[in-house]
């Protein structure tokens, strides 16, 4: 039987001391994964991507799973793709698209290349004075302060006019900060999940009341969501517009403004691809991955 792995960490794995609130999501893309694969003769082996080199022996293929602490391990990380690469176990997704996703700043590429996003200030530092800056730049009352390296909104910063932080204050991290956007909590997000670039199923994302991040870990829910033609082929154009061949999956996060969607992510590493929202969707990717080996 062949066998892949789907990579996982030390806050996501079953049994985990750490274990994340939200890791029920890594439960769950296994348990839409493993049935569809092995029907196709293929076993799933869940592995933390920080093991031992050698318990990666015997795997065909790895998933990036539910890696979900790269962004504070980003070299380390990057490095063990590359070695697991260099072993000969395909990568979905590869480490170039990996590299090229990891860093916020494929966003502007793709601004470049024709994608509607939400208007951003690139900095290397962000302090008080940068805060202000941004809310004078953008004309806007609230700013969202967000790590270039980063994911699930670990870190992110709610900056407002009427409460801004002290004087001393700094981001810490290379940043990207944003006009925020009250159609976040008045609409949600929209997320359309792609396999091998064909639309799979998508999915409302909603904040809970007095929350503006729509992740479950922050009272976030998910609602069903049936999207129109135009709008998938808003998200299909940010597929097409990427400057390579689509990858196995890719989840492409929307934000409604007027008729046109804004791109806030096309998430291309580890993102959860919400398998309740999309019966079909163990099936679809065990199809893909069965003609990447080539069985």
């Amino acid at each position: 039987m062949t066998t892949i792995a789907f990579l996982a960490c030390e806050t996501t794995l079953p049994g985990s001391a750490q274990r994340r609130a939200d890791a029920f999501e890594h439960d769950l893309m296994v348990g839409a994964l493993e049935p569809a694969l092995s029907a196709r003769g293929i076993a799933l082996k869940v592995i933390d991507w920080e093991a031992d080199i050698a318990d990666f022996a015997g795997v065909s293929l790895a998933l990036l799973g539910s890696s979900w602490n790269y962004q504070d391990k980003h070299a380390d990380f990057l490095a063990r793709l590359d070695a697991l690469e260099s072993q000969g176990i395909t990568l979905c997704n590869p480490s170039d698209v990996v590299r090229w996703n990891s860093r916020k700043t494929y966003l502007r590429e793709l601004a470049e290349r024709g994608a509607p996003t939400i208007p951003t200030m690139w900095r290397e530092t962000v302090t008080y004075k940068g805060a202000l800056e941004a809310l004078d730049a953008f004309e806007t009352d609230r700013i969202v302060v967000k790590r270039q390296i980063g994911a699930g909104a670990e870190g992110q910063v709610l900056i407002a006019r009427s409460s801004l932080p002290g004087p001393e204050w700094s981001f810490g991290h290379p940043a990207m900060l944003q006009p925020y956007l009250p159609a976040i909590a008045e609409d949600g997000e929209l997320s359309l999940i792609f396999i091998d670039g064909a639309f799979s199923h998508a999915l409302r994302k909603r904040a809970a009341e007095g929350e503006y991040r729509i992740q479950s870990i922050y009272g976030g829910r998910e609602e069903d969501y049936a999207p129109t033609s135009d709008e998938i082929a808003q998200a299909q154009a940010v597929i097409d517009a990427l400057p390579f061949d689509a990858p196995l999956y890719a989840r492409i996060d929307m934000l409604r403004d007027g008729e046109q969607l804004l791109l806030m992510e096309a998430e291309m590493i580890e993102p959860y691809l919400y398998p309740e929202q999309g019966p079909q969707f163990g099936e679809t990717i065990a199809a893909a991955i069965a003609k990447r080996l080539q069985i």
